[in-house]
């Protein structure tokens, strides 16, 4: 199989980034629909299904708590109910207080704006210590979710590839499976793009389509 072939199956049978699953268009590069993203990130980075993860979104969605005034309006108990709603169960507690801390900090330090966070971050790995340092819940796996979707949308989103990814790229034979460094990685797999790349498809789209198939195969290893 071609390595055309390869991308090409790859990326039409994932829906693109998760991001465009929720009809969230971060290519309008607009405040509110980059919060939109930043609050299903911090929902996807628990260690919870996609699936509840999504439904949890969408009953914020429903019920216009979609800005950081909104969910600190909601308050604790507010918040708690929309998280069992969505069958956020088992971390409704805890992400209802992780979700007051970080609007809260989010207000303070840069005025619930995103994009003033990013424009006051002084380069990447700024960026990266800046989200996770609004609220202790956000860890590498959130904020890595966040960011991922914002390459060539944030000049300085250019987080290393997760092990999700780096896995299905290995099990598909699109980098070498000796290799561990992280840097290297993406370079290898931006060429690969870069050569192999889809037109109306951009690298986030490939990435979040490396990240689904690693879920899989992570699925099936399990299973077996």
């Amino acid at each position: 199989m071609s390595d055309h072939t390869k991308a090409l199956r790859l990326i039409r049978s994932s829906q693109g980034r998760f991001s465009k699953a929720l009809n969230i268009n971060l290519d309008s590069r607009k405040v509110e629909e980059i919060f939109k993203w930043f609050l299903a990130s911090i929902l996807y980075g628990a260690r919870i299904s996609e699936t509840i993860a999504t439904s949890t979104y969408k009953v914020f969605e429903k019920e216009g708590v979609l800005t950081p005034d909104k969910i600190l309006a909601t308050g604790w108990d507010g918040l708690v109910a929309l998280l069992d709603q969505g069958g956020y169960v088992r971390y409704d507690f805890k992400t209802a207080t992780k979700l007051l801390e970080v609007m809260k900090a989010l207000k303070e330090n840069y005025g619930g704006d995103l994009i003033v966070l990013h424009q006051k971050a002084t380069d990447t790995r700024d960026l990266e210590k800046r989200i996770k340092a609004l609220g202790k819940g956000i860890g590498d796996v959130a904020a890595n979710i966040f960011l991922r979707e914002l390459r060539d949308i944030w000049g300085k989103a250019e987080p290393l590839p997760c092990r999700l990814v780096i896995d299905a790229a290995k099990q598909i034979a699109i980098i070498s499976c000796k290799e561990e460094n992280p840097n290297k990685i993406l370079h290898s797999l931006k060429e690969f793009w870069a050569k192999n790349g889809l037109p109306d498809w951009g690298f986030a789209d490939f990435e979040a389509a490396l990240v689904r198939l690693g879920i899989e195969f992570r699925r099936k290893k399990l299973v077996l």
